[in-house]
């Protein structure tokens, strides 16, 4: 995606005495490479903000959308612009032989990006149903082009050489912002540190080598000071001109204030102060650059085997790509439900991607996974919104959470191979998730259920043994 959106290699630039963990890989395409996440994790000491962090944990379950021209050719965002040689920068289609020519045409999709049938409500209410409650939109990707009307550049979408710019609501990040806003929902705003557009980063006088700036920053600090003012000026226009913003989201690693990345120093002190003069209590997610300006980490395509120490989300593709494909294949709906219980019994939220056509629209198949996950959530919401985790957090096909106050525990248990719920005569869940007080019922039923809390074994009713009870997952509610 990213860089997050593409799990990258760019920790080859972080400091060798940082500790890494490896997290479970889910097994994406090469598209989205497994990422490593560092330990290190300073809490903020802003009040503001640790209220703000709280309240966006137990939202649990997000949107991501990554979105632009690049939808007219149906690839992934930025990465193909990108002049190394790997699999995630392969370029395709008439103008892939000459990287001069493909950029010429890349950038060129500026003039031919024309999304008619953008109505950012209906993707607030699909998301809404899903039982999603926060929202992150790509304002700008790697590639430059602003879907905001930036006066820093005329490579946007509300520039005359865009053909939507003279729709009502050529500027998409607000219109997206107050559509969301509008439902309740937490806004984000995913920024790409670097830009590889801009003349201050890519300097055209010598070629791009990498992603990196393609200069020495230090016999040239007048190039970089004017790509940190470009900088600091589009994240001020978008931290005073499009509302209340709760999350800034920034993406692009490597640009850094470390020798070994060339010392991008992008300035983050004093793009932070300005955010929080303007956002008060606003999340900072520097991703991957651990310190202050890192309030939560972000695995992407991956789910980590047990609760991670720090506040954390899981960025994962609906699809096989962060950007819109053509004929894409999006993950069956029982897989994205598991993904959701499993991240949230590991204290994690779900952010969940989805790439918009080059038309506007969400695609179908994925509006039909929402509705299918929203479905499932309306009934066993409850075990997933302000839930803690439970040990041994899964074991033997269940799943454990914990309401925040630990009066309340959950078990869930998931589907088999043909995505149906089939419940056996009895259930062994976890040694001391149940007493013998405990009340035990089916969330979302009246169903009651008998326990043996020396054997560990709750008693399924004769009338439900060996039928398929739902799909996905069924719940059960232990209190006491």
């Amino acid at each position: 995606m990213i860089t997050l959106l593409q799990p990258k290699p760019y920790y080859k630039h972080m400091k060798k005495n940082l500790i890494l963990i490896m997290l479970l890989c889910l097994g994406q395409s090469a598209i989205s490479q497994q990422h490593t996440q560092s330990k290190e994790y300073t809490s903020p000491e802003n009040k503001l903000v640790q209220e703000k962090l709280e309240d966006w944990k137990r939202k649990k379950f997000g949107l991501l959308m990554h979105w632009g021209p690049y939808s007219e050719w149906g690839i992934d965002a930025s990465w193909s612009l990108c002049p190394e040689d790997d699999e995630y920068t392969k370029r395709t289609g008439p103008y892939a032989k000459s990287w001069y020519g493909y950029v010429k045409a890349y950038e060129n999709l500026q003039t031919q990006f024309n999304p008619v049938n953008f109505e950012p409500e209906k993707w607030a209410a699909a998301a809404k149903d899903a039982g999603m409650k926060y929202v992150v939109f790509t304002t700008k990707h790697h590639d430059g082009f602003a879907m905001f009307d930036t006066k820093e550049s005329d490579y946007k979408i509300t520039s005359p050489k865009s053909p939507f710019s003279s729709n009502p609501k050529s500027n998409i990040t607000k219109e997206i912002f107050n559509a969301f806003r509008k439902d309740g929902f937490m806004v984000g705003a995913y920024f790409s540190k670097p830009d590889w557009h801009n003349e201050n980063y890519w300097w055209p006088y010598l070629p791009a080598k990498d992603r990196n700036v393609n200069y020495n920053i230090a016999r040239n600090p007048e190039l970089w000071n004017g790509f940190k003012k470009f900088s600091y000026n589009q994240l001020e226009e978008l931290m005073t001109g499009y509302g209340k913003v709760d999350i800034l989201w920034l993406d692009g690693g490597w640009v850094r204030p470390e020798p070994t990345g060339n010392n991008q120093d992008i300035g983050m002190p004093a793009i932070a102060a300005m955010a929080r003069k303007n956002q008060p209590g606003i999340l900072i997610i520097d991703r991957t650059v651990p310190g202050e300006y890192e309030n939560y980490l972000t695995p992407e395509q991956t789910i980590p085997d047990k609760p991670l120490d720090s506040p954390w989300e899981s960025c994962i593709t609906m699809g096989n790509a962060w950007g819109y494909l053509n004929n894409d294949t999006f993950k069956p709906a029982h897989e994205l439900v598991h993904m959701l219980i499993r991240i949230v019994s590991r204290n994690g939220n779900f952010l969940l991607n989805i790439g918009p056509s080059p038309k506007g629209e969400l695609p179908a198949e994925a509006l039909n996974r929402l509705s299918e996950i929203g479905s499932w959530m309306k009934v066993y919401g409850a075990a997933i919104y302000d839930s803690t985790p439970l040990a041994p957090y899964e074991s033997k096909g269940i799943v454990y959470t914990q309401s925040e106050e630990k009066k309340v525990k959950y078990a869930f248990v998931l589907s088999d191979g043909n995505h149906q719920v089939v419940l056996p005569e009895t259930l062994s869940v976890a040694t001391g998730v149940i007493s013998p007080n405990s009340k035990i019922s089916i969330l979302g039923s009246t169903i009651k259920l008998k326990h043996n809390a020396k054997t560990n074994q709750i008693t399924i009713p004769e009338s439900l043994q060996k039928k398929i009870f739902n799909k996905y997952a069924v719940v059960l509610k232990i209190v006491g």
